[in-house]
Order: C-alpha cells, then structure tokens, then sequence
C-alpha cells in the first residue's frame, strides 16, 4: 500500500531529504510543497500565516508525518507546527535522524534531539538506515495511528 507521507525537516537540510524522499512505496510531499528555495523565500517574505497555510495544504491527504531529525530540529517554529497539525489530523508520526548523511559539500551533522510530541504520543524515533527500514518505520507509524 502506497502512503502519502508529509516530510517536515529544516529546509537547510534538503539536499539530505530528497536522498530518502522519493521511494517508491511512498507518495511524499516536501515540506508544505518547499520544493526550491524561491517558494521557501517567496513564503517567507509573506508572513507567518502564509507558511502555515502552506504546510496545513501540504498536510491534506496524508496519514503520516516524517521528522527529520538534525541538530535544532526540536527548536524549529515550523517543525512544531507541523508536528501539532499532524497531531491534530491524526497523522502517524516517525522521527528519523538523518544528520549521518551527507549534503551536497560531503559534510555531515551533529545530532539533534527528539522532538518531545513524538515520545509523548506514543510514536518512535530511529536513525535512517535505508529506504526499506523507513517504509517499515513509516508502515508502523501509520498502524500506531490507527490509519
């Protein structure tokens, strides 16, 4: 069964997203439809109620949210909405730690913490290993969430 799976990451890290975001078995949206970094600065310019429009539209039609984790993650103002919005439709919820992969200058990242609503709700956290272990961890999400 194909998914439709919101990612919500910090869009400094895309370039370690899309690594992960295009499986097979999963339908992804970026995050609110952040695609390039002109809608992300287009949204911005706009103002706050903008960007959460975008990411409720972005949200439309899942049953799953994936955060993905780097160092600040837990300290992002749109990653918080997006996981409370999540929450609040009933998506499914995994965190995947991703700071261990590399970006487009081969480097990688620190660790970052957890967000607390994922624990709390009674979702799971892992580090990504490959897109197999994710479809498992999206699946199982999903069934957490009774979707």
């Amino acid at each position: 069964m194909a998914r439709r799976v919101f990612f919500s990451f910090h869009y400094k890290y895309v370039w370690k997203v899309n690594q992960i975001r295009n499986m097979a078995n999963i339908i992804g949206n970026s995050a609110a439809g952040f695609q390039d970094a002109s809608l992300w600065e287009a949204a911005k310019k706009k103002g706050d109620r903008t960007i959460k429009t975008m990411i409720d539209n972005g949200l439309k039609n899942t049953s799953v949210t994936v955060v993905c984790v780097t160092y600040g993650t837990s300290n992002r103002k749109y990653i918080n909405y997006e996981i409370d919005q999540s929450l609040a439709k009933g998506n499914g919820l995994v965190a995947i730690q991703i700071n261990h992969l590399k970006d487009q200058n081969g480097k990688t990242g620190s660790l970052g913490a957890i967000p607390s609503q994922i624990e709390a709700n009674g979702f799971k956290a892992y580090k990504y290993t490959n897109k197999e272990d994710l479809a498992y961890c999206i699946e199982e999400a999903a069934i957490l969430a009774g979707r």
